[in-house]
């Protein structure tokens, strides 16, 4: 345990102690409300660029569960604050704790006396950048100046097929995937088939690589696949241009599409919409969405920092949030293409929304 300091960019600075790797960084803090779920949500390639501050006072008491329930392979946020760091977790499938899997990455873990202060900073003055040093100085640092889908999506083409008869194909457009995507899919019997960020369904090249991968090359006739689904993913969508421009090209067909929380602003700006950067984002378990038309609420997990800012002419607003009127989706009036700004397969939180994966199934 080590004394680090953590620097926000309008001067602060805030004294902590660190359980993690000793290792300085920097990038964009943010908060989540969440009371749960920090495996998952510290896995999520959506923080990719971000220091996390926690506002649940103790975190760390049920340890962390084996890599297979994690969204991802690793850590993805750039560094965790907390308020109370217990480290003596105990849960029947804790196989270690917090700060041994933090110091395995090398990625800082910073207990400081009061993130309800930092929190209500942010909540003034917006999400800003932030680095936490333990020794000399450290360069700013902003993660939403860049691609950073690119450095989180796969390098290949993976297959994944269900345990019981496989009837439809699913090409999801990785742009930072939680795994609870695949497995939402996986268990309703559909064949996932996770393609890089810049993979194009209508370039002769990929459709030819993705006919050889599943062994389709001889039957010409068999449909290559039923849908499309663009993930969730960290940063600025206004950088991810060749996925922008895939999903144009795909928006011409009237294969069913469906977008999730960045896949959600990729689809609109394709489409011919705008984004927004919001001022401190939703990162939480809690967020309320309502049925546009309705008065069905819907209780969300999400982590963005964007929000579609005009809907694409064509579409209509599905949902909106509650606590701010900000889109949470969108639906065409007549194809089959339909995105959430939220998390259909949550982990970590609540599964009102997992209809959503039904829903698109039948568009099939």
């Amino acid at each position: 345990m080590v004394s680090a300091i953590l620097e926000l960019e309008d001067g602060s600075k805030i004294n902590g102690l660190s359980f993690g790797g000793e290792n300085s960084t920097a990038g964009e803090v943010v908060f989540s409300t969440g009371m749960m779920g920090y495996p998952e949500s510290l896995t999520d390639p959506s923080y990719k660029g971000q220091i996390l501050v926690l506002t649940y006072p103790i975190i760390g008491n049920y340890g962390v569960p084996e890599r297979h329930v994690w969204e991802s392979n690793n850590i993805q946020v750039s560094g965790l604050i907390v308020s109370q760091y217990n480290d003596t977790p105990s849960h029947f499938q804790s196989v270690q704790s917090l700060s041994q899997w933090f110091k395995k990455e090398n990625k800082p873990l910073l207990q400081i006396k009061d993130t309800r202060y930092l929190t209500q900073k942010i909540r003034d003055k917006g999400a800003m950048l932030a680095r936490i040093n333990f020794k000399g100085e450290l360069k700013w640092y902003d993660p939403n100046t860049e691609n950073l889908v690119e450095k989180v999506s796969t390098k290949e083409i993976i297959v994944q097929i269900p345990t019981k008869e496989s009837t439809k194909i699913i090409l999801l457009i990785d742009c930072g995937a939680k795994r609870n995507i695949q497995n939402a899919l996986l268990k309703r019997g559909v064949t996932v088939v996770t393609v890089p960020w810049d993979f194009d369904i209508t370039s002769s090249v990929h459709k030819a690589k993705l006919e050889q991968t599943l062994g389709l090359e001889q039957n010409k006739k068999k449909k290559l696949i039923d849908g499309v689904i663009i993930s969730n993913g960290p940063g600025d969508p206004i950088f991810v241009k060749q996925t922008i421009e895939n999903i144009k090209k795909l928006l011409q067909s009237n294969i069913p599409t469906m977008g999730i929380c960045l896949g959600h602003q990729l689809l609109s700006l394709a489409a011919g919409g705008k984004t927004k950067k919001l001022k401190y984002g939703h990162r939480s378990q809690n967020q309320p969405c309502i049925l546009e038309g309705s008065s069905r609420c819907y209780i969300t997990t999400q982590n963005h920092g964007f929000a579609v800012s005009e809907i694409p002419k064509g579409f209509k607003q599905w949902f909106y949030n509650a606590n701010d009127n900000s889109n949470e989706g969108i639906h065409h009036k007549s194809k089959p293409f339909f995105s959430v700004q939220f998390h259909p397969e949550a982990t970590p939180g609540p599964e009102d929304a997992e209809w959503l994966f039904d829903y698109f199934l039948k568009k099939l």
